[in-house]
């Protein structure tokens, strides 16, 4: 094998290398999509799926690179005697054996001339003190894979009487010598694939995820319906509510008529218990199928009566900084009642309308 000094070390965009990193990428995306999907839609399989894919392409992988290690296995190492350049520890300082970066100028027998390479190997504590920059030790790698060199810790009596005796020189640094790296493009299509099988996953799920049934009503108990700017509105069998939007209120001028027509409408009239009214939200308590408690038509209301109403109860009961409004309308008796109540710091006054919205009875703050 030739090493040309300063030329960078070749890559491996290999049609295997580009097949291998395909399917590593397409495993990975469709195991993580799978599991994530599967979560989400509540899936067993799915979620079994996304977790043992991984592992079964890992033993995949495992066992069909078993006949190429066999072969290099095969292969005896070639040894040479290599001068240590550099040094340093990077590890294992708890332990009797230390990782140490060995950077060393190896000097084959053979034809290839001498190149600097780059290491890892553990040394035992009680060993270290033998290996220093400008030593001579005997290492070996395998002739196909130059920058696998190993230092031969108790090398043959003749060649630790050769590595005793030598003197090596040191190779330039461009001519290091690095295990080849897969290039660009194998790293381009594993992303690739990673990308393009989680979305395939997605898109096989995308009914569970994303669809829902747009013909199916609401319950007849419930039904929703919201509008972001104006008003949301929500009824059911046994009440309904409107809340305004900001800048608005129900004393506005037909606002409150309005939205009591947008509850009661579809059921039938005088059914309702009760109606309570503040500046922005409305609820109207509808009475029970065969229940027999009072109740009165919503429809009926003097409901434009009510801003009237809530400008006296603010300004004649004594309450000097009203912060606060509501008014209960019901029919305890056999005639309809509308109490508006306002609360301030001087506390809370009230005064009593009856059905035609006119005032019967106040009662001041105290």
């Amino acid at each position: 094998m030739t090493i040309t000094q300063g030329a960078p070390p070749p890559t491996r965009s290999t049609p295997v290398a580009l097949a291998r990193g395909i399917l590593t990428g397409g495993v990975i995306g469709a195991s993580l999509a799978a599991f994530v999907v599967g979560c989400v839609i509540e899936s067993v399989p799915l979620c079994v799926t996304g977790v043992g894919l991984p592992a079964v392409y890992g033993l995949l992988f495992f066992l069909a690179g078993v006949p190429r290690r066999a072969r290099e296995a095969a292969i005896p190492p070639r040894t040479a005697l290599a001068q240590i350049e550099t040094l340093e520890a990077v590890g294992g300082e708890a332990t009797s054996d230390v990782a140490v970066r060995f950077d060393v100028t190896v000097a084959p027998d053979d034809d290839i001339p001498a190149y600097r390479v780059e290491f890892t190997q553990h040394i035992n504590l009680a060993d270290l003190p033998d290996y220093r920059p400008g030593g001579v030790v005997v290492v070996q790698y395998p002739p196909d894979r130059l920058w696998k060199v190993r230092i031969v810790k108790r090398p043959t009596p003749e060649w630790e009487e050769r590595a005793a005796g030598a003197r090596l020189d040191s190779a330039p640094g461009p001519a290091v010598v690095k295990e080849p790296s897969e290039g660009c493009a194998v790293g381009f299509v594993t992303l690739l694939a990673l990308l393009l099988a989680a979305a395939g996953v997605i898109l096989l799920f995308r009914a569970d995820l994303f669809d829902k049934d747009t013909s199916a009503q609401p319950p007849a108990s419930t039904q929703l319906s919201t509008s972001s700017t104006s008003s949301t509105t929500v009824v059911s069998s046994a009440a309904g509510t409107v809340s305004l939007g900001p800048g608005r209120s129900f004393l506005d001028k037909g606002e409150l008529r309005r939205a009591v027509d947008s509850l009661t409408k579809g059921k039938n009239t005088g059914q309702a218990l009760t109606v309570v009214v503040q500046d922005q939200l409305l609820s109207v308590v509808f009475a029970p199928t065969g229940s027999q408690a009072p109740r009165f038509d919503p429809a009926s209301v003097p409901y434009e009566r009510f801003p009237a109403l809530v400008e006296e109860a603010r300004s004649t009961l004594g309450i000097n900084s009203p912060q606060s409004w509501q008014i209960i309308t019901e029919r305890l008796t056999s005639s309809l009642t509308v109490l508006v109540r306002v609360t301030g710091f001087d506390g809370t006054a009230s005064l009593e309308a009856n059905g035609k919205g006119e005032v019967v009875r106040r009662t001041p703050a105290r």
